[in-house]
């Protein structure tokens, strides 16, 4: 079961590799409680049982709008015969033609990095966001999250920047555009929202971690030592912060990844290797500070991400707070993440050689 504490959910998934929830029963039980519209951003949708929900939606009266990313649409090189339904990606093409028949309103980014969002905001009052892609092997094969936040506030902060990307400002083009990110309230959970670029998540996720005077555990699919959030890693650790990291195998083998340079300061580190218990990939972008605060959502630790790709992140939580019942509130939150990066270690991954 996700864990729930006032209006925050988290779930962990994918159950059929041994995580605690049903992933693609929670997107599409979010997208059936909609009652007026539903604004989805995701960079890809191949899942039936999804686009199926979405239309049903539509059926029933429901507004929908849907922008995806043009990678999953378009073809290399041209087909032998352009007619015939066949090649990579052929199902994507599919959804996309079934959802346009629905009468849907669908956008195909234009974005010269990746377009990398997946949140869907249901009738202006609740947001479904994470690392979570609407695919088969999203919802069943790949270690992933979700978030779900029941809050006005952060269903607006996120429409804002769902009109800017119906608007076609993507990646660098909405650089500046955005208005600077602000600590929400949400019960007695504090939640921080950003956008990349606008909001440069990067230098947010150096500064939570200066903050970190314990620990700091991560889940991390790709991990660049050009992003600067490996340096000050290696800095708080010299300074006495435990850390523990996870990666996916393959992403943790390129010449570029930050697995060398942490592995040099000493920070133990493990990957997870495709076909580990059933994974796929390790595709969390996950961190837990000190056991009180969570940051999550669809931003990998990459130059790219920060610069001209179209992300989000949530930070959860205030290592700041002298609240008893906000620190209450978060730790219970950011202890189903820890959980989750302790059974991935336990039941899936091998120590980084």
């Amino acid at each position: 079961m996700p864990k729930k504490v006032g209006n925050v959910e988290i779930h962990m998934g994918p159950q059929q590799v041994g995580a605690p929830d049903d992933l693609e029963g929670a997107i599409v039980g979010f997208i059936k409680g909609a009652k007026k519209r539903l604004d989805i951003a995701v960079q890809e949708l191949d899942s039936v049982k999804i686009a199926r929900e979405i239309v049903e939606a539509r059926m029933r009266g429901v507004s929908v709008r849907l922008v995806t990313e043009m990678n999953y649409l378009r073809a290399a090189k041209p087909a032998t015969d352009p007619f015939a339904p066949l090649g990579q990606h052929e199902v994507n093409r599919q959804i996309q033609n079934t959802i346009l028949r629905s009468a849907i309103p669908v956008y195909s980014d234009f974005n010269p990095g990746i377009f990398h969002q997946k949140f869907i905001i249901r009738d202006g009052s609740a947001v479904l966001t994470g690392s979570t892609n609407f695919t088969d092997t999203g919802t069943s094969a790949n270690l992933n999250h979700l978030i779900i936040v029941h809050d006005r506030k952060v269903a607006n902060t996120y429409g804002k920047e769902f009109r800017e990307i119906r608007q076609g400002r993507f990646g660098r083009q909405s650089e500046g555009l955005g208005a600077a990110p602000r600590e929400v309230q949400v019960g007695n959970v504090p939640i921080k929202i950003l956008f990349a670029p606008d909001h440069n998540p990067e230098m947010e996720i150096m500064k939570q971690m200066a903050k970190a005077k314990k620990r700091i555990d991560f889940a991390v699919f790709t991990f660049a030592k050009s992003s600067g959030i490996d340096d000050v890693m290696v800095q708080v650790f010299k300074a006495g912060t435990s850390i523990r990291g996870v990666f996916d195998g393959l992403q943790a083998g390129q010449k570029w990844a930050a697995t060398k340079l942490l592995n040099a300061a000493g920070i133990p580190a493990f990957v997870v290797r495709k076909g580990a218990g059933g994974v796929r990939k390790l595709h969390h972008k996950l961190m837990v500070l000190d056991e009180q605060v969570i940051i999550a959502g669809s931003f990998n630790y990459t130059r790219p991400a920060n610069l001209t790709n179209d992300e989000n992140i949530l930070v959860i939580g205030d290592l700041d707070t002298t609240s008893a019942a906000v620190r209450k509130a978060q730790t219970r939150l950011a202890k189903y993440a820890l959980d989750e990066i302790d059974r991935i270690v336990a039941d899936h991954a091998a120590p980084l050689q």
